[in-house]
């Protein structure tokens, strides 16, 4: 799935292929195009874009390459070791079957804790 036709054909001719991430997916910038640099307006920098593997959800970007390809960074960024407290990166489940459901959703089939009596509702006069 990955890219469509267009993207297919830009990448095939003059895309340059910088690097990719553990999930599968390529990242490349335009061969011969400006100089990257931080800032600037959007026709003032370097064109860079990812061929997503799989089905293209933006959330399956880790945030190294979400900096880089929004010129956050103009470092390729590098496999590095991943602290203890790190997770490892998650796209967004929101709509599938691993979708976060917190205790009491009626989507995790579960019932709502009874009230404890410190709640009175406002009622008009």
């Amino acid at each position: 799935m990955g890219a469509t036709f267009g993207t297919w054909l830009l990448t095939w001719l003059r895309g340059d292929l910088v690097g990719s991430d553990a999930y599968g997916n390529s990242y490349y910038r335009l061969k011969g195009d400006k100089p990257a640099r931080l800032g600037g307006g959007r026709f003032s920098r370097e064109r860079r874009w990812v061929i997503y593997k799989g089905v293209p959800e933006g959330s399956k970007v880790p945030s190294e390459w979400h900096a880089w390809l929004h010129h956050m960074v103009n470092e390729v960024p590098q496999p590095r070791r991943r602290h203890a407290w790190e997770r490892e990166h998650q796209p967004n489940m929101t709509g599938t079957a691993q979708a976060y459901h917190p205790q009491g959703s009626v989507l995790r089939g579960g019932r709502r804790v009874a009230a404890t009596g410190d709640y009175e509702p406002w009622t008009p006069e």
